[in-house]
This record gives structure tokens, C-alpha cells and sequence, in this order.
């Protein structure tokens, strides 16, 4: 028989979906923080996870997160001048989640894990939004090989995206380690000041076009179909029963228009009035101009 700690709230993408807008960025930052060590233990063990995601990763009830799911981890070779584990055999790469060369050249490092855990902060950041949205695995490799980055979350402070995109470096020799990780992740949470300036969402991005984070209203037929795009589609029904089902209504939505239909969630209120500020600058750019 083998005892298993018991991890009330499950795996931290769905318990972050769920919670959207809950916590605070200490919070959030705390979960980070006890990610990075758990993938300290294990790099300083000589251990590869390979398939590092906020889907395996456990919390309880106390927000402490852990990390699980061993399926893919092996011993990295007794080889300090390149301490790598070649995999020979097929089988499926979790793609979105995988560093360059481990997709090219099947190597794994402490280092490429380190690629996948810059991707699980985009993923507590944003509360669990797939990583590189709907793009299919064949654009995330070929935008990856273009130095594309994904943009920060909404409301990200620029310290925690810095420390992704620093995950991000294609070389693998200059990212982080999960020790330096651990540091600087104590450091921003000693000083939460720091955690106060918000990344801009151009921030490290070199190949704009590719950017989802905004999607055009032009491209949808009903109010319910954006709902559904920015992942609020739970507020459908609301919208439409308060007369909002139309976009030229919905643009001169308020705070206290979301609250008055039952938008309580702060988070919540704060992705739907972004992606309305988006949807009135997209309405004025297609106005007739007068001649």
C-alpha cells in the first residue's frame, strides 16, 4: 500500500479556472514559489520532469502547491559538463509546455524544465487560459522558432513576466536555474511593491500578429460567441436577459452595469471591461471616415 498526501482543491488548472479572480498576486506568487522549490528538489536530485504543467501540479487546501505526475521524469545522466537525458523512443511531447530543443532534438534538462515552468506561470497568471491559445501545435513550434513570446496576463506585474520570458531564452545555458528562481520569487515577495508595476501587453513580443489576447468582435455573430472567447460565457444568459445583446450596448457597458447583471467577481468584472476598452477602440478604428 502507498500513502499519498491528500491535496483537497486537486490540480491547479482547473482549481485557478474556477477561482478566477480570486486571489491576490502575493497568492499567486506563493503557489509560484512552492512550484520553483519542488523543481529545486528535484534538479538538485538530478531528476528531469519533462512534462511540467499546471495541470500536474496539486493544491491544498491551504494553496500550497506541489508538484506531481511522475509519468515522464527520468535520472539525468552522471555528467556535470552536459547533464541531459536523451529520449529515443516515440511517443507524444506535451508541445505547448516543451522547450525547443527537447521538441527538436529529444533532449531534456533541469533547464528544460525550466522552459516549462516559465509556461506554468503564464498559467497561474492568467488562471489557467491555455497556453498560446488555439493555436495549433505546428504554429506555437514555428511562432517559438520565430522568438515569439507569449504576452503577459492581464493585470501581470512586469517582475513575474520578466521572469518568464528570462525562462523563455533559447539558449538553455542562460536561463535561470530553479535555485535562482526560488530567490528571486522570495524577493518579489519580501518586497510586494515591486509586484505593483503591471507588464504592458507588448511586453516581449516579437511577432504581434500572433497575439490572441484581443479578439476582434467583428469575427462574432452573437454577444454569447465573445462571451465564450474571453472564457465568461457563464454570463450569457445574464447579458441577454438585461437587454445587452447587442455589441453596440454591450460597448457602452460600466462596472455598474456588470454588477447590476451579477458580475460580482472583480477579476472577472476587470477581464470583461478590458476586452470592452478593446471592443469600443475597434468600433472607432472601422467608423466611416466623413469626406
Amino acid at each position: 500500500m502507498i500513502l499519498t498526501e491528500f491535496m483537497e482543491n486537486c490540480a491547479l488548472d482547473s482549481f485557478l479556472r474556477l477561482n478566477d479572480g480570486q486571489f491576490t498576486v502575493i497568492q499567486l506568487v506563493g503557489m509560484l514559489r512552492g512550484i520553483a522549490a519542488g523543481m529545486k528538489y528535484l534538479s538538485e536530485m538530478n531528476y528531469v520532469h519533462r512534462d511540467l504543467a499546471a495541470r500536474n501540479i496539486l493544491v491544498n487546501s491551504n494553496l500550497v502547491c506541489k508538484v506531481s505526475d511522475f509519468g515522464l521524469s527520468r535520472f539525468l545522466e552522471d555528467d556535470p559538463s552536459d547533464p541531459t537525458y536523451t529520449s529515443s523512443l516515440g511517443g507524444k511531447i506535451p508541445i505547448r509546455w516543451t522547450a525547443p530543443e527537447a521538441i527538436a532534438y529529444r533532449k531534456f534538462t533541469s533547464a528544460s524544465d525550466v522552459w516549462s515552468y516559465g509556461i506554468v506561470m503564464w498559467e497561474v497568471m492568467s488562471y489557467g487560459e491555455r497556453p498560446y491559445w488555439d493555436m495549433s501545435n505546428q504554429d506555437v513550434i514555428n511562432a517559438v522558432e520565430q522568438d515569439y513570446r507569449l504576452p503577459p496576463p492581464m493585470d501581470c506585474p512586469t517582475a513575474l513576466h520578466q521572469l518568464m520570458l528570462d525562462c523563455w531564452v533559447r539558449d538553455r545555458n542562460l536561463r535561470p536555474k530553479f535555485s535562482q528562481i526560488v530567490n528571486t520569487l522570495d524577493k518579489l515577495i519580501r518586497n510586494a511593491a515591486s509586484l505593483k508595476v503591471i507588464a504592458s501587453a507588448q511586453s516581449g513580443m516579437s511577432q504581434p500578429l500572433l497575439d490572441r489576447t484581443v479578439p476582434d468582435y467583428t469575427t462574432f455573430t452573437t454577444v454569447g460567441d465573445w462571451l465564450d472567447a474571453i472564457k465568461m460565457g457563464r454570463y450569457k444568459e445574464s447579458f441577454v436577459s438585461a437587454g445587452f445583446a447587442s455589441f453596440d450596448l454591450v460597448a457602452q457597458m460600466t462596472a455598474e452595469d456588470l454588477l447590476r447583471i451579477g458580475v460580482t467577481l472583480a477579476g472577472h468584472q476587470k477581464k470583461i471591461l478590458s476586452s470592452i476598452q478593446d471592443m469600443r477602440l475597434q468600433m472607432n478604428q472601422t467608423l466611416p471616415v466623413q469626406v
